[in-house]
């Protein structure tokens, strides 16, 4: 079972979720506050099952609505993923991937260990 793990960094509150081997799948952006941060993981709870994936690297892609999984290409040519809220805040993204097969891994163990994954604190 995953787990999401809240930690301070110098610029504020952030949340990893892990798979159950240990693995980070997906890093939030930096929150001001536990609280906040909090939220954001509930964000991520509510929003990873019905969210539609939206392929940026495929030419004509088909826009979703919100929530959404976005994938797309880093400076790298990496391919990475972010979880999109309802209201379009970007709640969370993934670290680079060479293949596309590995980051579409990616999203489904999003969805698969986010609903129950519990949450604990690195501090």
């Amino acid at each position: 079972m995953g787990k999401f793990v809240i930690r301070t960094v110098p610029s504020g509150i952030k949340f990893d979720l892990k798979a159950g081997n240990g693995e980070v799948i997906l890093t939030s952006e930096v929150y001001s506050s536990k609280a906040s941060c909090q939220g954001g993981v509930a964000s991520v709870r509510k929003n990873a099952v019905p969210a539609a994936i939206e392929d940026t690297t495929e030419e004509d892609f088909a826009k979703q609505k919100h929530p959404k999984f976005q994938i797309y290409l880093d400076k790298g040519g990496e391919y990475r993923f972010r979880l999109l809220a309802t209201n379009g805040e970007n709640i969370g993204s993934s670290e680079g991937y060479k293949a596309k097969a590995s980051c579409l891994n990616g999203i489904e163990s999003v969805k698969k260990n986010a609903p129950d994954a519990e949450v604990t604190y690195a501090d």
